[in-house]
């Protein structure tokens, strides 16, 4: 009760309090909060977030509809390359008009927002597309879907040719059983997406693993766990957790490519953690995944944060 009581009084006060503070810093310093935070926040995560945050809690009609028609853009997949100078061009105007900003007095600020706009709708947009390829179920019917399958094995296997559709080979990259596609329920195809491209784009750190997935006493199911990662991206994604990489990497809008290489980032960590973690069997895989997203989320505290993949070849 004491907790819900106080939540209520710091909210109050944030409504109340908040645009008395942003007027006495407007009238000191000669800006408005997006200018303060266009000029005084790191460009990447901390100036997107920071922006975007400022941006929802503005009681401004104008700024009201203007989000609305930039979260019905991006959830429409309609913040392409060929589009996006229009819609961040119009989106940057209605601010400086709304705000007073003087462009020719502030002449940086425009492509500073534009930035924010590009970064936290394409956020948006990326959220979209994911959620999409995670709704589409897995179709043996589909060539398009069996291909990528079969290229998966190609990928991994590239010695070793695959006997027939349903096998019991799928189990040496870590299938449960003698057809993958049951395994794709939870997931949809994005899982099958994300284990191509680990395999296609980063073919020594997913042999790597692959061989680490085959270790006596260490192993575990490669596909199996790697759909689990996907899970885990996915929610990182999602909950709006995944924000500060994604910025900080992105060069342009944020593509699928970076959510493909954000994944991969986790598959060779959690390769790497499990491994060192000297689990007894797959029994203790929930902990130490639970552990590991753990140190995941913390790291993604920091709004510096960026993830890449640091090839280390060992011997376990």
């Amino acid at each position: 009760m004491w907790i819900s009581l106080w939540k209520q009084f710091w909210a109050a006060l944030l409504w109340w309090g908040r645009p008395v503070l942003k007027g006495v810093l407007r009238r000191f310093t000669g800006l408005c909060e997006l200018q303060r935070i266009c000029y005084g926040e790191p460009p990447g995560a901390a100036r997107a977030i920071s922006a975007e945050r400022s941006l929802r809690l503005s009681r401004m009609t104008a700024i009201h509809a203007m989000i609305s028609h930039l979260d019905d853009v991006a959830s429409q997949g309609r913040l392409r390359v060929d589009t996006q100078t229009q819609i961040l061009s119009c989106a940057s105007v209605l601010i400086m008009q709304v705000k007073r900003i003087n462009p020719r007095v502030h002449p940086t600020f425009s492509s500073s927002f534009e930035r924010c706009v590009q970064l936290v709708w394409g956020y948006r947009q990326l959220c979209s597309q994911v959620e999409q390829m995670r709704t589409t179920h897995y179709d043996s019917d589909n060539l398009h879907h069996e291909e990528k399958l079969l290229d998966l094995w190609r990928q991994l296997m590239p010695q070793e040719p695959l006997e027939a559709r349903i096998t019991k080979q799928w189990q040496d990259i870590g299938f449960q059983g003698d057809d993958p596609k049951t395994d794709f329920r939870g997931m949809g195809l994005l899982g099958l997406e994300n284990l191509l491209y680990f395999a296609k784009e980063f073919p020594g750190a997913s042999g790597h693993v692959l061989s680490h997935s085959h270790h006596p006493k260490y192993g575990y199911t490669f596909a199996v766990v790697g759909i689990n990662l996907t899970s885990m991206a996915y929610n990182l994604l999602k909950d709006g957790s995944a924000k500060t990489h994604i910025y900080n990497v992105s060069k342009g809008l944020p593509t699928i490519r970076n959510f493909h290489q954000f994944y991969c980032y986790l598959f060779y960590e959690f390769d790497r953690f499990w491994i060192e973690s000297k689990p007894q069997n797959m029994m203790e895989f929930s902990i130490i995944h639970q552990r590991f997203e753990k140190s995941i989320r913390n790291s993604l505290k920091n709004k510096s944060t960026v993830f890449r993949i640091n090839i280390k070849i060992d011997n376990v």
